[in-house]
C-alpha cells in the first residue's frame, strides 16, 4: 500500500485540480479539454479501485462521448472574448460549495479502509453467499463476472445499453456533421 500511495496522491491531486480548472476556466474549449482529462483521471481511479466496468464506462462516456458532443457544440457557437482566463467567483456560491464539501468530507472518516478484513462488506452474509455460491449457481469461475453477468444481469444490460446508445448518438452526430 505504501508504494501505491504516491500514485493515489498524485492522481487525486490531478483529478481535483482538473475539476477546479474545468469549473473556473473562462475559455470553453479549454474547459472541455480539462474536463476530458478529469474524466480520464476518474476512470483511472476506478481502474485502480478494481472496478473495471465502471472505469470503462467513465472512459467511454465521460472522456469520450461527452467530450465529442461538447466539442461539436462549441464548434457551432462563439467563444467568449475578454482578457480574463478564469471566471470570478461569487462569495455565496463559494460558501455553499465549501459547506457541501465539508459535509461530504465529514463522511470519509466512517468509510472502512481499503482491504480491511473486518469491514461490513467483507463480513456481510451477502458477500459470503456470493463467494460460496457464485460458481455452483452460475458456472462462472470469476465471482465479479458472475455477479455482473448473472446476479446483476439486468443492471449490466442497462449499463451496456447506455454506452452503446451514447456511441450511436455520437456516430449519428458525426455523420451529420460530415455531410453538412
Amino acid at each position: 500500500m505504501t508504494v501505491q500511495l504516491p500514485i493515489y496522491a498524485a492522481l487525486l491531486t490531478f483529478v481535483v485540480a482538473a475539476a477546479l480548472a474545468a469549473t473556473f476556466l473562462r475559455d470553453v474549449l479549454g474547459a472541455i479539454i480539462v474536463f476530458a482529462g478529469f474524466s480520464l483521471g476518474v476512470a483511472i481511479v476506478w481502474a485502480l479501485l478494481s472496478a473495471p466496468d465502471v472505469a470503462l464506462t467513465e472512459a467511454a462516456v465521460g472522456a469520450g462521448v461527452t467530450t465529442v458532443l461538447f466539442l461539436l457544440t462549441i464548434a457551432r457557437t462563439v467563444r467568449p472574448g475578454g482578457d480574463r482566463l478564469f471566471e470570478r467567483i461569487g462569495w455565496r456560491s463559494a460558501a455553499l460549495v465549501t459547506a457541501l464539501m465539508a459535509v461530504l468530507f465529514s463522511t470519509v472518516g466512517s468509510l472502512p479502509r481499503i482491504g480491511d478484513p473486518e469491514s461490513p462488506v467483507a463480513t456481510s452474509e451477502i458477500t459470503a453467499y456470493y463467494l460460496e455460491n457464485a460458481y455452483p449457481e452460475t458456472g462462472v469461475e470469476n465471482v465479479v463476472t458472475a455477479v455482473l453477468a448473472a446476479y446483476r444481469g439486468f443492471d449490466t444490460l442497462g449499463e451496456a445499453t447506455v454506452v452503446i446508445a451514447a456511441g450511436v448518438a455520437v456516430l449519428v452526430v458525426l455523420r451529420q456533421e460530415a455531410f453538412v
